[in-house]
Protein backbone atom coordinates (compact mmCIF):
# COMPACT_ATOMS: atom_id res chain seq x y z
CA UNK A 1 0.00 0.00 0.00
CA UNK A 2 1.15 3.42 -0.76
CA UNK A 3 1.39 6.07 2.21
CA UNK A 4 2.36 9.59 1.24
CA UNK A 5 3.70 12.20 3.83
CA UNK A 6 3.43 16.08 3.50
CA UNK A 7 6.80 16.90 5.43
CA UNK A 8 10.15 16.25 5.40
CA UNK A 9 10.71 14.58 8.84
CA UNK A 10 11.60 10.87 7.60
CA UNK A 11 13.08 11.51 4.66
CA UNK A 12 16.55 9.65 4.56
CA UNK A 13 18.17 12.47 1.38
CA UNK A 14 20.77 9.27 0.39
CA UNK A 15 17.59 7.15 -0.77
CA UNK A 16 16.41 11.05 -2.11
CA UNK A 17 19.42 10.76 -4.33
CA UNK A 18 18.73 6.89 -5.61
CA UNK A 19 15.37 7.97 -6.86
CA UNK A 20 16.76 11.17 -9.12
CA UNK A 21 19.61 8.94 -9.95
CA UNK A 22 16.69 5.88 -11.34
CA UNK A 23 14.80 8.40 -13.33
CA UNK A 24 17.96 9.25 -14.81
CA UNK A 25 18.09 13.19 -13.45
CA UNK A 26 21.75 12.82 -12.53
CA UNK A 27 23.71 12.26 -9.88
CA UNK A 28 22.39 14.82 -6.77
CA UNK A 29 23.93 15.52 -3.61
CA UNK A 30 21.68 14.21 -0.47
CA UNK A 31 22.79 17.36 1.45
CA UNK A 32 22.12 19.64 -1.65
CA UNK A 33 18.31 17.97 -2.17
CA UNK A 34 17.56 18.37 1.54
CA UNK A 35 18.27 22.05 1.76
CA UNK A 36 16.36 22.63 -1.27
CA UNK A 37 13.49 20.36 0.08
CA UNK A 38 13.75 22.68 3.41
CA UNK A 39 13.24 25.88 1.56
CA UNK A 40 10.07 24.15 -0.25
CA UNK A 41 6.81 25.49 0.63
CA UNK A 42 4.28 22.20 0.15
CA UNK A 43 6.50 18.94 -0.45
CA UNK A 44 4.69 15.37 -0.89
CA UNK A 45 6.45 12.02 -0.76
CA UNK A 46 4.94 8.75 -1.41
CA UNK A 47 6.02 5.17 -0.18
CA UNK A 48 5.71 1.74 -0.45
CA UNK A 49 5.90 0.16 3.43
CA UNK A 50 9.43 2.24 4.09
CA UNK A 51 11.08 2.48 0.71
CA UNK A 52 10.89 5.89 -0.92
CA UNK A 53 9.29 5.74 -4.41
CA UNK A 54 8.40 9.41 -5.32
CA UNK A 55 8.15 12.26 -4.51
CA UNK A 56 7.47 16.90 -5.57
CA UNK A 57 7.27 20.26 -3.98
CA UNK A 58 6.75 23.53 -4.76
CA UNK A 59 9.04 26.92 -4.70
CA UNK A 60 6.30 30.71 -4.56
CA UNK A 61 6.83 34.18 -3.67
CA UNK A 62 3.55 33.30 -1.16
CA UNK A 63 1.17 35.39 -3.09
CA UNK A 64 1.25 35.38 -7.10
CA UNK A 65 3.64 32.64 -8.38
CA UNK A 66 4.04 28.98 -7.80
CA UNK A 67 6.12 26.37 -9.38
CA UNK A 68 6.02 23.04 -9.21
CA UNK A 69 9.44 20.84 -9.37
CA UNK A 70 11.19 17.55 -8.51
CA UNK A 71 8.06 15.49 -9.79
CA UNK A 72 9.74 11.79 -9.99
CA UNK A 73 8.27 8.53 -9.57
CA UNK A 74 10.79 5.36 -9.72
CA UNK A 75 10.33 3.76 -13.02
CA UNK A 76 9.39 0.59 -11.39
CA UNK A 77 6.34 2.32 -9.78
CA UNK A 78 5.23 4.68 -13.11
CA UNK A 79 1.70 4.47 -14.49
CA UNK A 80 -0.06 3.49 -11.16
CA UNK A 81 -1.37 6.84 -9.97
CA UNK A 82 1.56 8.27 -7.95
CA UNK A 83 2.77 10.43 -10.31
CA UNK A 84 -0.82 11.86 -10.19
CA UNK A 85 -1.41 11.94 -6.55
CA UNK A 86 1.72 13.69 -5.91
CA UNK A 87 0.99 16.49 -9.15
CA UNK A 88 -2.80 16.83 -7.82
CA UNK A 89 -1.87 17.40 -4.10
CA UNK A 90 0.57 20.04 -4.82
CA UNK A 91 -1.46 21.38 -7.81
CA UNK A 92 -4.12 22.02 -4.99
CA UNK A 93 -1.62 23.12 -2.40
CA UNK A 94 -1.43 25.95 -4.79
CA UNK A 95 -5.27 27.20 -4.77
CA UNK A 96 -5.61 31.29 -4.66
CA UNK A 97 -2.08 31.75 -6.59
CA UNK A 98 -2.53 34.05 -9.71
CA UNK A 99 -0.12 31.86 -11.73
CA UNK A 100 0.84 27.93 -11.43
CA UNK A 101 3.52 26.36 -13.63
CA UNK A 102 6.18 23.45 -13.94
CA UNK A 103 8.64 21.83 -16.17
CA UNK A 104 7.95 18.89 -17.70
CA UNK A 105 10.84 16.79 -18.09
CA UNK A 106 11.37 15.80 -21.61
CA UNK A 107 8.96 13.05 -22.90
CA UNK A 108 6.34 13.38 -19.69
CA UNK A 109 4.64 16.32 -21.60
CA UNK A 110 1.66 13.90 -22.36
CA UNK A 111 1.55 13.17 -18.47
CA UNK A 112 1.08 16.75 -17.60
CA UNK A 113 -1.12 17.26 -20.75
CA UNK A 114 -3.37 13.49 -19.59
CA UNK A 115 -3.55 16.14 -16.26
CA UNK A 116 -5.12 18.87 -17.43
CA UNK A 117 -1.96 20.96 -17.93
CA UNK A 118 -1.74 23.56 -20.63
CA UNK A 119 1.30 24.31 -22.67
CA UNK A 120 2.47 28.11 -22.45
CA UNK A 121 2.76 30.31 -25.73
CA UNK A 122 5.53 32.08 -23.77
CA UNK A 123 7.73 29.99 -21.37
CA UNK A 124 11.02 30.72 -21.75
CA UNK A 125 14.44 29.58 -19.80
CA UNK A 126 18.20 30.42 -20.28
CA UNK A 127 19.90 26.96 -20.13
CA UNK A 128 23.28 26.55 -18.18
CA UNK A 129 25.05 24.37 -20.78
CA UNK A 130 24.68 23.49 -24.22
CA UNK A 131 22.84 20.46 -23.36
CA UNK A 132 20.18 21.38 -21.49
CA UNK A 133 19.27 23.66 -24.11
CA UNK A 134 18.94 21.03 -27.09
CA UNK A 135 16.74 18.96 -24.05
CA UNK A 136 14.49 21.48 -22.97
CA UNK A 137 14.84 24.36 -26.09
CA UNK A 138 12.86 24.67 -29.05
Amino acid sequence: MIRYVGSIEEVDWEEASSVFKEVNWGERDPEDISQSFHKSTYVLFAYDDDRLIGFGRTLDDGRYYSLIVDVVVRPAYQKRGIGTHIVQYLKDCCKGFIFVTLTSAPGKEEFYERLGWKRQKTAFMWPKDRAQEEEHCL
